[in-house]
């Protein structure tokens, strides 16, 4: 058995334990999991093996893809412009990208990119992968469509084309692409281990995911213009194919992101700690403020249960597959498969894992909730909540 590694206060023994249990028990083939406490990194462990067959061990600089907490990151480069006057929340997104603005999208603003309401979650042609990769023709495509429902009334999931809406906003006022910005603006200055992509170079680094469940999702029964089908089954999502050269070479901003819960924690921690890390300046209060103005509360477009959503990430809801994240001054979101990366202003605490081994869902699976509890037990908290089912 990998022997679990890292480092870990005694405070926070518990979660080391629980940790070493899931992978001695199975439920883990390899991961890695970070607590930052105001600052201080209390909890960065990390265990278990590369791949499937238990012959590489996981070690402190693997890598994985992390689907949609890539998410967090994206989301954070436009806040980031947002804070420097680049873009503006409450502006069309016209202003920025003329293109955009027709065809029943003129009034879509920039916060409904940020909060999933923009009623363009996916693609109204259909799409290949190879379709995906190309960022131009597939943007452009978005660009062109038509909303699914009326934009700003609702949150519909952006599952993999969030990246592209937010990564034009982001070549367009800046001249540098999604993956160059989140390089050069948040990655370098944090020494932050994440990119979108992965280079070559670090492909021998990457730990391989092991595909979930199907998702409990019924395609057949859905009529062909459900919001729920055009987005998750256009193309189909195929969790082997984070393993293809095509998708490492690629920029997508919602969901090719590669890194582990150290190089997550880094960029969450921007959220956290008030803006200001490593004496630089990232985000002002105004913006973070910004991020807790709630955009949608109610049945998810997509999903079809109930999320909250502020301007950038996911908010703590008292139902729905999001009741058992910490209440208060918390955001959050989650990838595909179950890594997580919780930002918890209130208390300056940021959790984030990363696994190789998917569950069913996106806002956790068991493993990441017990976590999560364990982290909130060793600082005296209770979070509650009932979910134990994660969302598609």
């Amino acid at each position: 058995m990998a022997k679990v590694q890292g480092t870990c206060s005694a405070k926070f023994d518990a979660v080391k334990k629980l940790f070493e249990e899931q992978i001695e028990s199975g439920e883990e083939i390899g991961a890695s999991l970070v607590a930052n406490v105001d600052g201080e990194v209390v909890l960065d462990i990390w265990g278990g093996y590369k791949d499937v067959e238990r012959k590489e061990t996981w070690e402190k600089d693997t890598i994985v893809n992390v689907w949609s907490s890539s998410k967090t990151v994206s989301a954070l480069a436009v806040l980031m412009l947002i804070d420097q006057g680049k873009l503006d929340a409450f502006e069309k997104v016209s202003k920025y990208w003329p293109e955009f603005g027709t065809n029943g999208k003129e009034n879509v603003e920039v916060r409904h990119f940020l909060s999933h309401t923009s009623g363009v979650s996916g693609w109204e042609k259909r799409m290949t992968n190879d379709d995906v990769y190309d960022l131009k023709g597939s943007t452009e495509k978005l660009a062109e469509q038509a909303p699914w429902w009326e934009p700003g009334t609702a949150s519909g999931y952006h599952s993999l084309n969030m990246g592209h809406l937010l990564g034009e906003l982001v070549r367009r006022v800046t001249g540098k692409s999604l993956t160059q910005f989140i390089a050069e603006e948040i990655a370098a200055p944090l020494n932050a281990d994440f990119q979108l992509g992965a280079a070559e170079k670090d492909w021998e680094r990457i730990a391989l995911v092991v595909p979930p469940p199907p998702l409990a999702i019924d395609f057949s029964s859905l009529p062909k213009d459900s919001p729920t089908l055009k987005t998750f089954g256009n193309p189909p999502m195929d969790a082997t194919t984070s393993h293809t050269t095509g998708w490492r070479k690629a920029e997508i901003g919602a969901a090719n992101g590669h890194s582990n819960a150290r190089g997550l924690n880094k960029t969450a921690s921007v959220v956290t700690l008030g803006g200001t890390v490593n004496g630089k300046k990232f985000l002002g209060q105004e913006t973070i403020d910004l991020i807790f103005q709630e955009q949608a509360n109610g049945v998810d477009v997509v999903i079809g249960q109930p999320l909250r959503f502020g301007i950038g990430y996911g908010l703590p809801a008292s139902t729905g597959p999001s009741d058992w994240f910490p209440k208060g001054k918390v955001c959050f979101w989650g990838g595909w498969g179950g890594s997580i990366v919780i930002m918890d202003v209130e208390r300056k605490v940021t959790i984030t894992y990363a696994m190789n081994k998917m569950g069913a869902g996106t806002l956790g699976k068991p493993a990441t909730q017990a976590y999560v509890r364990e982290v909130y037990k060793a600082l005296g908290h209770d979070i509650g909540g009932t979910a134990s089912v994660p969302v598609i």
